[in-house]
């Protein structure tokens, strides 16, 4: 099979995570798309619970057949590098062809990752653009004459959402609607997250 992987830390997730992870789907074939919410990345300190990220996601990811969900990383204590994650995948999928779905600006950052050159011998990377096409292109090709490796672009919508904004917005009381799924936007303000605290 072919399996994509869908990381980040979802804080929370959002419409444009689904709308490239069901893009790259369709555009390369894969048989589903793992979603895997970041426990304790090394570059990002959370300000949301794990299991909040997770539960989160979960529900985002419900009514697509070809979305799932793993909780690898937020099980751990320990920080969580790329690199161990497609290992623990590759060992659950021997078989299988890994795609990790990452943005421009991450494959810019992929030199400050744990031993990138490993990464790419486990997996292939697909990539959206976060500026322009043509931006992309550069960059996916900078980084495979340092690296070598399968790196290939999304054909995926620019959309301009942020989890950090989203997360101001709802702080404000700004709507969220159709940024979010409705049952994300309802899980937050059940659990009163991203509220502002006297």
């Amino acid at each position: 099979m072919n399996i994509g992987i869908m990381g980040g830390t979802f804080d929370p997730v959002h419409s444009a995570h689904l709308l490239i992870a069901e893009t790259a789907r369709g555009e390369f074939s894969l048989d589903r798309v793992i979603f895997i919410t970041g426990g304790n990345p090394p570059h990002k300190k959370e300000r949301t619970d794990a299991l909040d990220r997770f539960c989160m996601t979960r529900l985002a990811i419900a009514d697509n057949p070809y979305f799932t969900d793993d909780d690898y990383e937020i099980k751990r204590a320990e920080k969580s590098y790329t690199l161990h994650t497609l290992m623990y995948l590759k060992d659950k999928y021997p078989s299988d062809k890994l795609f990790f779905i990452i943005g421009e600006d991450s494959l810019n950052d992929l030199p400050k990752w744990h031993k990138p050159e490993e990464i790419l011998r486990l997996c292939t990377l697909l990539v959206y653009a976060r500026t322009s096409r043509e931006t992309l292109t550069d960059t996916i090709e900078k980084t495979r004459l340092k690296y070598g490796g399968d790196i290939l672009p999304i054909n995926a919508p620019i959309i301009e959402i942020s989890s950090t904004a989203l997360r101001e917005r709802i702080a404000n009381g700004e709507t969220v609607r159709y940024m979010l799924p409705d049952n994300v936007i309802e899980y937050i303000k059940e659990n009163e997250l991203y509220v502002k605290r006297d």
